[in-house]
């Protein structure tokens, strides 16, 4: 019976944390259609976090490379005085890495509605 609290207090914990990081996200980071993104893309800092791999795969035109498991290394990369659109494949790293610009000092941050599988627009290959 005693685990079964405990087990109740770890979940509890988990969606409180959960609901936590996404209202968080939601205030720092906005989220763009396509539509939007398109129109305000080229006038930023162009960033796709998913790995070499995926981005070798296929990525929209003009983005650069900057993987989020590279991300906390090569801040340097990005400046804070311009904004910045991040994607990764479905929205969930592009979250993340939000999280970690804003707290270094970024604050005009877009993200692509849906990620990469969902963008219709050019692409270029590797």
């Amino acid at each position: 019976m005693e685990s079964l609290y405990v087990l109740i207090i770890v979940l509890a914990g988990i969606i409180l944390y959960s609901v936590f990081t996404y209202f968080r996200q939601k205030k720092i980071l906005k989220t763009l259609t396509e539509e939007e993104f398109k129109s305000g893309y080229r006038k930023a800092q162009l960033i796709d976090v998913r790995e070499q791999k995926e981005y070798d795969g296929g990525h929209i035109l003009g983005a650069r490379n900057i993987p989020l498991s590279q991300l906390k290394m090569r801040l340097g990369e990005i400046r804070a005085d311009k904004p910045v659109y991040i994607y990764c494949q479905n929205g969930m790293r592009s979250g993340r890495a939000a999280q970690l610009l804003h707290k270094k000092g970024v604050k005009d941050l877009y993200q692509l509605q849906g990620g990469f599988k969902k963008w219709t627009g050019k692409i270029k290959r590797k």
